[in-house]
């Protein structure tokens, strides 16, 4: 019988105790690979959030910041920019194209984007992915919203639905706009990035929203509704006429501010010079960044937490092996005798030592096996999850050669382990011969 088949039939006979080893040392090497496996996939969101943008451009404040909140729509500008500002420099020659981005109010935690058709001609994700409508058509009125995928599939939105949107960005909002609600014009295909959870309207109907202003078309349709906290307008209202309906109509004025603006240009070798003019633009002080540049910057920022998270994951593996460790030496003085009626039948003493280190390999490669399985099978139950709450869609995957060099260390690691109850074991089985010293 070969070395490994004996350390299996040995595991066998002491298999409760060999069972909860394995068992802990699989739970380490989830932790280990589940925390990297989502550093990487968070990595890869972020970095396919926005793709063919060269210029951000906002208001004077750190690079970071304005990276955050105009594209991942997490917190919020401390300034706007003039709109006259901005059409002088979407004026500019070396600018192909521009997207401004108006932000502030929300609905039901979902931040509310204000923009133009520009940004479902030009905004780009994933290696140069459009955004494409799942429903409906875009917003061509000023109280039409286009739905992130998220926020339609959470909320239970469809086309035609009337949403209320409040003021400012928190869940909980005591100021609702709730005499102009908006109408669900379309929704948009999912993307895995932070679009999905943006309500979408127009740069005019922000203005329409805060102002006393009756537009054209839908908008006259307006009704009036109970206060109802963050919830969908009810349709048997639709007949309700709204105080704004006697007022005399206007259209829609193009906003005075905006948060910030995305720009494209015609010639990527200009990005520098643009880069240095619009951070030195006179008229008011601005900040421009590079995406990928600021994106660097962003992980060097969040580095030390990755790298705390490395570490707890790696020492709380680290414990596992000790306890395995714990327990072949807690077990060897009570094997002795079965030490010696293995010599007696002829066993070497090196055949001893084998046997134990092989034990420790097979339960470090029992380990790590059910960790990686443990691994997918949460990855299944939590990535609708994932996605829902987070945005972050990890898909499933074989093992990249990071994670298969996290595995061999694993058991590498196991098996030296390994060695010094075998060492031990090898001296007994020297000192005792064929007579066990009690």
């Amino acid at each position: 019988m070969t070395v490994f088949g004996l350390a299996i039939k040995s595991l066998r006979n002491r298999r409760f105790g060999a069972a909860l080893t394995v068992l802990s040392i699989a739970l380490g090497v989830m932790l280990l690979l589940g925390v990297e496996r989502i550093r990487s996939e968070v990595r890869a969101s972020f970095a396919s959030t926005i793709s063919g943008t060269d210029l951000i451009v906002g208001a004077r404040s750190g690079p970071v910041q304005l990276l955050l909140y105009s594209v991942f729509r997490l917190g919020d500008p401390t300034q706007s920019i003039a709109f006259a500002t901005y059409e002088a420099l979407a004026r500019h020659p070396r600018v192909a194209w521009t997207i401004p981005l108006s932000l502030g109010d929300s609905h039901r935690g979902y931040r509310l984007l204000g923009t133009t058709h520009a940004y479902f001609e030009h905004f780009r994700y994933a290696r140069e992915r459009g955004l494409e409508l799942e429903a409906g058509r875009l917003f061509d009125d000023a109280f039409d919203a286009v739905l992130g995928a998220e926020v339609a599939a959470k909320l239970g939105y469809r086309v035609g639905d009337r949403i209320i949107i409040a003021h400012g960005a928190g869940e909980v909002s005591l100021v609702e706009h709730a005499d102009k609600p908006f109408r669900v014009a379309g929704i948009l295909r999912r993307t895995g990035t932070p679009v999905d959870r943006t309500v979408h309207v127009q740069l005019s109907g922000i203005e329409a929203m805060h102002e006393d202003f009756q537009g054209s078309g839908r908008a006259k349709e307006q009704d009036s509704l109970p206060a109802r906290t963050r919830g969908k307008a009810p349709e048997a209202h639709a007949a309700a006429p709204t105080a704004q309906a006697a007022a005399p109509e206007r259209h829609a004025t193009e906003p005075e501010k905006i948060s910030a603006f995305l720009v494209g240009l015609k010639a990527r070798s200009a990005a520098p010079a643009m880069l240095r003019a619009i951070n030195e633009y006179p008229d008011e002080p601005l900040s421009a960044i590079m995406p990928a540049v600021a994106l660097q910057e962003l992980w060097q920022l969040v580095g030390v937490a990755e790298t705390a998270l490395r570490v707890v994951s790696v020492f709380v593996l680290a414990v596992c092996l000790a306890g395995m460790l714990t327990a072949l030496l807690s077990s060897i003085e009570e094997r002795r005798r079965e030490m010696a009626v293995l010599r007696s039948v002829g066993a070497r003493p090196g055949q001893v030592f084998g046997l134990i280190v092989g034990e420790a390999a097979c339960i470090t490669l029992a380990g790590a096996a059910l960790g990686l399985v443990l691994l997918y099978v949460l990855q299944i139950a939590a990535q609708n999850l994932l996605a829902a709450h987070l945005g972050l869609f990890v898909p499933l995957a074989w093992p990249g050669w990071q994670e298969l060099a996290a595995l061999a260390a694993v058991c590498a690691a196991g098996i030296l382990i390994g060695v010094v109850p075998g060492v031990r074991v090898y001296r007994y089985s020297l000192a005792d011969g064929m007579t066990i010293r009690i």
